[in-house]
């Protein structure tokens, strides 16, 4: 769908999306902040990445792999799409002096640099707050703006491991684990992009701008969920588990005839029909398997007497069996398995992108369904400094100007 409105089937018609109208200085590299800001640009906001001259975002350099058939990482290409990539040199007063021709048409800054870095090319939200007022001011670090660890470097490993995730992660009698994929820097790049929205809210109603402070360890934090209140209403580390649940049982991977299949039984309804399914109606007057509450305190009691029943068929007849009886199953799929899953191919989940290189890349598309301003794929991730022409020809620089900035470093 290269080009098109959302992955729903909507014609190559790109309508205004729901930030159509806002535009955002983009001063994030790697993952955090710019998922914050493609974010914003799916929704119809125009982002103006800044990158440094002959290197640009470190991700570019993630690799391989390389999106195929060009020089970009994958890495990269993920997180960057309707963005507006110009090269400029922020450390040098003429590199300043065009941040703030854009500041001075721009809604929004957001920034993931150190705490205190941009305040040495006067770029600081105290710099900037009085002199552009209605600025909404989006920085994103490791561990916030205030605190004793305010100053050190955030890295997605770091928190998932100061965070308490890794603590919860991995088998029962095995190392702590990190999960497979950035968590730590999605959500705060999330939460980040809550918090504009809610400034803009705020924004509208008063006129004015604000600081939005997001730190990694504070967003991981807030999402140890029900794993956090545990802890709060015991005192006691929840241990790990595997892929078992802390509240539920059984709700955890079992050995299938053929491989591993997850059972989710959500409640005690669901875990009697999966006795009378099962042939396992006797359990059903045993008070150890009576009750949820039961269960949980009867872990293993559980899980080794279901072992053996679910290794009697394979995964796809247990899914079909299951499933019918309207009882939460799944298989554990691989990537290659999820891409062409029927339902994921249903929701459209790839989108197909004209690249700069002339190529077409595959991107994952924007999951937020919205029925009247859809997420828009305007542009595929640029390349290197691939809009810096246009967008300072519209502060009003010359070509001389410009040839003058190339020829010096600076953009």
């Amino acid at each position: 769908m290269s080009g098109s409105t959302a992955p729903s089937g909507a014609s190559n018609t790109i309508a205004p999306g729901a930030l159509a109208g806002l535009k955002v200085l983009d001063l994030t590299r790697v993952l955090a902040g710019p998922t914050c800001t493609q974010m914003l640009g799916d929704l119809g906001a125009e982002i103006i990445k800044i990158e440094r001259p002959g290197a640009g975002d470190d991700t570019r350099g993630f690799a391989p792999p390389y999106v195929p058939r060009t020089t970009e990482s994958a890495y990269f290409v993920g997180v960057n799409r309707n963005k507006k990539s110009v090269t400029l040199d922020i450390a040098r007063p003429e590199g300043q002096e065009i941040i703030h021709r854009l500041l001075a048409e721009c809604d929004i800054l957001v920034e993931n640099f150190k705490v205190g870095a941009l305040a040495k090319y006067g770029l600081g939200w105290e710099d900037l707050k009085d002199r552009y007022p209605r600025l909404i001011y989006c920085s994103i670090t490791g561990f916030g703006q205030t605190g004793p660890y305010a100053p050190r470097p955030g890295y997605d490993a770091l928190i998932q491991a100061m965070g308490g995730v890794m603590s919860l992660t991995g088998e029962i009698e095995g190392e702590p684990q990190k999960v497979g994929i950035p968590v730590a820097d999605l959500f705060a790049g999330l939460y980040g992009c809550i918090g504009v929205l809610a400034a803009v809210n705020h924004r509208n109603a008063t006129g004015q701008g604000q600081r939005i402070d997001i730190g990694m360890l504070d967003t991981h934090v807030a999402w140890l969920a029900n794993q956090g209140m545990n802890y709060l209403a015991t005192g006691e580390n929840p241990p790990r588990l595997g892929n078992q649940h802390p509240n539920i049982v059984p709700y955890q991977v079992f050995p299938s005839q053929d491989g591993y299949i997850v059972l989710s039984v959500g409640n005690d309804p669901t875990f009697e029909r999966f006795c009378k399914l099962t042939g396992q109606e006797a359990l059903l007057a045993d008070e150890r398997f009576a009750t949820n509450a039961k269960r949980v305190e009867n872990r293993q009691l559980v899980t080794d007497t279901l072992t053996p029943v679910m290794r009697t068929r394979s995964t796809k007849e247990w899914v079909e069996a299951l499933e019918a009886a309207k009882i939460g199953c799944g298989p554990i799929n691989t990537l290659r398995d999820v891409f062409e899953d029927p339902h994921v191919k249903a929701r459209e989940v790839i989108v197909e992108m004209d690249h700069a290189s002339g190529e077409t890349v595959q991107v994952i598309a924007n999951p937020v369904r919205l029925s009247a301003t859809p997420p828009s794929y305007r542009s595929a991730a640029p390349v290197l400094g691939q809009h810096t022409e246009e967008v300072l020809a519209r502060l009003g620089l010359s070509a001389e100007e410009m040839a003058k900035l190339r020829a010096d470093g600076v953009a």
